[in-house]
């Protein structure tokens, strides 16, 4: 009985010891302490150790939410530091596609310059100081200066036409042509162009002497295709086709001056001829000497058709316009009356285009309007005053300056 009694007193105790135990592992796992170790004797609140309360204001430096179990940590961001600005990315070039690019070009003018005697000599031995450049009267300052010797590019530009009845002008035009072919250098280049009621082109660019007398073999008085002269049409379509050439170039225009059935007027080969650049016309008016005879013996009539008015006044027009082509230009006009006047014209243009002056200057009036500018080159001494020239024999030499009279400037959208 002794023993079954102190069994039964033993198992009370042990099971409330396992439920004890039981609360304190709970307790334990929740954090939670007894208030009477928590509290010191004065009912206040102990500090917890130090490194709780670190923890604790760690917790609460990170500014997170407060749980059930004490506030929630979350890491602070770093501060980044501001970003440098970066240029946006260049686009990527796009295939067959041209780059495209704003410039401001400073114009600049090269003029050509002789200075010829009352024979049509090369004066040589001038120098910069002795020119002066005058554009729409304003002084120009010249940049560059030389005297240059080189072959000439030139085109022949001949009219062919059964425009007469004594073929007068055909032969002059034969004349001229083998005239200024026999004058020719090795490297000069030379091309042979003939017009009528259109234009033929007899013999391309070609420094070949033999190419260009085999092409004017081609041409025999009173065997041409048309008696119309379309001289404006044919100028105006040389001068396009010379647009296309690099460097200075030369038009010698052998023809009568007078246009019948030409498509544009002159006031349009005018502009043509005027806005041209690097081109020299140097002309050669023919039939002056069968002109002449007929005046004097009335017969002047039959070299125009009876719609004419005055055929005096019909070719004195023509050579008026001759004489506007080479003016322009910086050219000049030649009226033979003989064969040993056609080998002195050749003789003259030849010693001009290939013996000359170069003067560039950068104009003052730098606006881009399309305006056509005045050009005049005059000769000056030291002193500013008008330069005298003289021969050998100490005599006052008369000279002439051939160059153009102007330019087109540029039109800015060019």
């Amino acid at each position: 009985m002794v023993s079954y009694k102190f069994a039964q007193s033993f198992r009370l105790p042990a099971v409330r010891v396992s439920k004890l135990l039981c609360l304190a592992v709970v307790f334990a796992a929740l954090g939670w302490v007894p208030l009477g170790r928590g509290q010191n004797q004065q009912g206040q609140s102990s500090p917890p150790p130090s490194g709780q309360q670190n923890q604790q204001q760690g917790a609460g430096d990170a500014g997170g939410p407060e749980g059930d179990l004490g506030p929630i940590a979350i890491p602070k961001k770093k501060e980044e530091s501001p970003k440098p600005d970066v240029a946006p990315p260049k686009p990527k070039p796009v295939e067959n596609m041209p780059n495209f690019s704003i410039s401001v070009n400073v114009p600049v003018v090269t003029l050509d310059v002789g200075v010829v005697s009352k024979d049509g000599l090369f004066i040589p031995g001038l120098k910069q100081e002795n020119f002066r450049v005058l554009e729409d009267g304003v002084p120009q300052n010249i940049s560059s200066f030389n005297v240059t010797k080189a072959p000439i590019t030139a085109v022949m530009l001949v009219e062919f036409a059964n425009n007469d009845v004594f073929y007068g002008f055909s032969y002059d035009s034969l004349v001229a042509s083998y005239t200024f072919a026999q004058t020719l250098q090795k490297d000069d280049w030379i091309a042979l162009i003939t017009y009528d009621i259109r234009t033929r082109i007899l013999q391309d660019f070609t420094q070949d002497k033999n190419a260009i007398q085999g092409a004017l073999g081609l041409i025999h008085p009173g065997l041409a295709l048309s008696q119309e002269t379309n001289l404006f049409d044919a100028l105006y379509d040389t001068l396009d086709r010379l647009e296309g050439v690099e460097g200075r170039k030369y038009i010698v225009l052998v023809s009568s001056g007078r246009d019948t059935f030409s498509r544009i007027n002159l006031d349009q080969i005018l502009k043509k001829v005027q806005a041209s650049k690097d081109i020299t016309i140097y002309a050669i008016g023919t039939g002056q000497a069968l002109r002449n005879y007929l005046q004097a013996n009335g017969g002047l009539r039959y070299l125009c058709p009876i719609t004419d008015f005055s055929c005096s006044t019909t070719y004195a027009q023509a050579d008026n316009q001759m004489q506007s082509f080479a003016k322009m230009t910086g050219g000049r006009f030649y009226a033979p009356l003989f064969e040993a006047s056609f080998r002195d014209a050749f003789l003259d243009i030849g010693q001009t285009i290939r013996n000359q002056y170069s003067i560039s200057y950068r104009p003052t009036n730098r606006a881009q309007d399309g305006s056509f500018r005045k050009v005049k080159i005059e000769l000056v001494d030291g002193a500013g005053q008008p330069l005298k020239i003289r021969d050998q024999k100490g005599k006052d030499l008369k000279y002439k300056i051939v160059a153009r009279e102007g330019y087109k400037a540029k039109q800015q959208v060019e």
